[in-house]
């Protein structure tokens, strides 16, 4: 069989938390609330009604698009994207196709070999959500109350060569919506969904496949991770039967583990979009950015480094502790308490990550305080004891051991989480990581 590469480019779309939809005066929160009750003349589509633009959104956008390395584009505006499907009120959706808010950007991921990559961001565009649909009983309803809720898509160039880079981007993507305060990247809610162009190509092919397949709407990491395997398979089994794939959507059903076709895919020639006669030009002054891009709080890749460099903790610990903003806030704020009982930083962080506490208020700093002040915590110092546990895990995990040997260094958790478990959390978690490596040479 030939070798093949995969081609994948992802779209991101999240729901911003702001008070208003984005372009009228009915509150965005609708979730679990009676359908079609947070709408309105304007988000229905009805004649006459005249939108105006959520300034609070379009500063939402612009913080992303920073976050993410973006241009922000002098001048911008708002298209109709026209296409007739019920759950699009007005007969288009309002978006950015041709001026987009955000544009260049880039974010650094990690392979499945744990190496560093670059992920170019075409553009991080400012558009609405649109109304729900239910099946039911051979029915179709529509609840509109979802209909011009700000949303946000963020569209990545064809970098993607595996899943775990997919994985890792979608995760960043998330963790970087809640630094930010813009939304609650709630994937279960919503809030947040993941699309993936996915096409494969000889290995040494430098151009573009002709064909893309675009996996819609999918709402987990899992899922998506999932369905893009399938989807590499099942393109590569068609090629090699000399078969010709098509530019289409399909969906995932989670029960057959597999993809279906949804529909042929349209271009954009087909939506005819055009600017909206109804809304103004957005521009913005270099002055308004950078102040906008100093505002920005601490990033957090940024805050990952920074753990690791002036605290001195392992890397692995950094990535929990920064995990959500509030931990990572109340972390430091326990190293500085802790400091004035002459508590350290790597011990405040060992505990806390070997005990699994999750950080919600400072009621939980002075409890972990008193907690290693007092000793209450008996760990596991003994090194012929660390590295029974070790090789116990290691033989008990072989597939993940000899995963990692072949380089998938994210293998090493596995064993490293059986440690854990067989210890109920009483070791060092650096010190059995530094165990595991020099055990698994």
């Amino acid at each position: 069989m030939n070798k093949y590469e995969t081609v994948i480019g992802l779209e991101v779309h999240v729901e911003l938390n702001t008070k208003s939809k984005m372009f009228c005066r009915c509150s965005v929160d609708y979730f679990g609330a009676k359908p079609n009750t947070h709408t309105c003349p304007v988000c229905l589509g009805l004649p006459g009604a005249l939108p105006y633009i959520n300034k609070q959104a379009i500063e939402d956008c612009m913080e992303i698009g920073l976050a993410l390395n973006c241009e922000i584009s002098n001048l911008s505006r708002f298209e109709r994207k026209n296409y007739f499907y019920p759950d699009l009120a007005k007969g288009y959706q309002i978006s950015q196709y041709r001026w987009p808010l955000c544009i260049n950007g880039w974010l650094e991921v990690e392979n499945e070999k744990g190496e560093k990559v670059v992920i170019r961001i075409n553009r991080a565009h400012q558009e609405e959500d649109t109304g729900k649909l239910t099946h039911s009983n051979g029915e179709t309803l529509i609840d509109y109350n979802r209909s011009s809720v700000p949303l946000v898509e963020v569209v990545t160039e064809p970098d993607f060569r595996d899943t775990a880079e997919v994985r890792d981007y979608a995760k960043k993507l998330q963790q970087l919506f809640r630094y930010l305060g813009v939304s609650n990247a709630d994937m279960e809610r919503g809030d947040m969904r993941l699309e993936a162009n996915v096409s494969v190509r000889l290995e040494g092919t430098k151009e573009l496949p002709s064909y893309r397949v675009e996996l819609k709407n999918i709402n987990s990491f899992r899922f998506m991770v999932a369905a893009i395997e399938y989807e590499v398979k099942r393109q590569i089994e068609a090629l090699e039967k000399g078969e010709k794939l098509v530019q289409e959507t399909r969906g995932w059903d989670e029960n057959k583990k597999q993809t279906f076709v949804q529909r042929v895919k349209e271009e954009a020639n087909d939506y005819r979009y055009f600017p909206d006669p109804d809304l103004p030009v957005l521009e913005f002054t270099s002055a308004e950015v950078g102040q906008m891009k100093n505002d920005l709080p601490e990033l957090p890749w940024e805050k990952l480094e920074r753990f690791v460099e002036d605290y001195e903790i392992s890397l692995n610990n950094a990535k929990i502790l920064t995990e959500e903003r509030i931990s990572a806030d109340l972390f430091e704020e326990a190293i500085k308490q802790g400091l004035e009982k002459q508590i350290k930083p790597q011990q405040i962080a060992n505990f806390i990550v070997n005990q699994k506490i999750k950080l919600d208020s400072e009621e939980d700093i002075a409890s972990i305080l008193e907690s290693i002040a007092n000793k209450k915590v008996d760990m596991i110092e003994d090194e012929s004891e660390l590295i029974r546990l070790v090789q116990e895990a290691i033989t008990e995990n072989k597939d993940s051991a000899d995963a990692y040997k072949s380089g998938k260094l994210g293998a090493l958790n596995v064993i490293l989480g059986s440690v854990m478990k067989k210890s109920n959390g009483k070791v060092n978690a650096d010190k059995i990581r530094q165990l595991l490596e020099d055990n698994l040479k």
